[in-house]
């Protein structure tokens, strides 16, 4: 009997526009002309620019199986395990913490997982459960984006306008890639009316 090849767990993280659903894209038509077998998914929260494909901000897109949870994802992936070498899911920030265990359990398996997502919120802490997933993943690769402002490498999601609530989904005119000096967890402008007090 022929050993499984030993699996293998990559996390692409970054904020938004550092390119991460496109490095994805990248690997996964890699592992395609490698003559390897993908399937992709995505959580049914981002429907931003597909509804059946990974799509990046600069337009490039792969076909995918969205999902609405993990047991979700773990019965579409069930009955097509033994035809899959490669699973990418996306946007996995937005997954609960039972993703980790089964990405555990797959790689076990012996199956590359490519996970992409945020790993801080728009208040710069920790996103759901990415750091777990970095913490066990063979290979984590943190891109940086643009800052809007300054130009400088951007670490950071900055959040516009007024909402405080954990997920909001959108792009450009929602949130802007900021680095650490123009970054800031509140909006511009509450920093702008708290700039304006006068000092004593």
């Amino acid at each position: 009997m022929t050993p499984t090849l030993p699996g293998r767990i990559e996390v692409i993280s970054g904020p938004m526009f550092s390119g991460k659903s496109e490095e994805l894209i990248r690997r996964l038509r890699r592992a395609r002309i490698a003559r390897q077998r993908v399937a992709c998914y995505k959580p049914d929260i981002d429907l931003r620019y597909h509804r059946t494909s990974i799509a990046s901000h600069s337009s490039q897109t792969h076909e995918a199986c969205t999902v609405t949870n993990v047991e979700h994802l773990k019965a579409s992936l069930l009955p097509q395990l033994d035809e899959i070498d490669v699973i990418g899911i996306d946007e996995a920030q937005f997954f609960d913490a039972s993703i980790v265990p089964i990405t555990v359990e797959l790689v076990h398996l012996g199956k590359r997982i490519i996970l992409a997502g945020l790993d801080t919120t728009f208040a710069a802490e920790p996103f759901g459960p990415i750091p777990n997933l970095m913490a066990i993943a063979d290979e984590v690769t943190k891109l940086s984006a643009v800052c809007m402002v300054c130009g400088q490498p951007a670490i950071h999601t900055q959040r516009l306008g007024q909402s405080q609530e954990l997920v909001v989904v959108g792009a450009a005119g929602l949130y802007e890639a900021r680095c650490r000096t123009h970054f800031s967890p509140f909006t511009d402008e509450h920093q702008s009316e708290q700039l304006e007090l006068p000092t004593l």
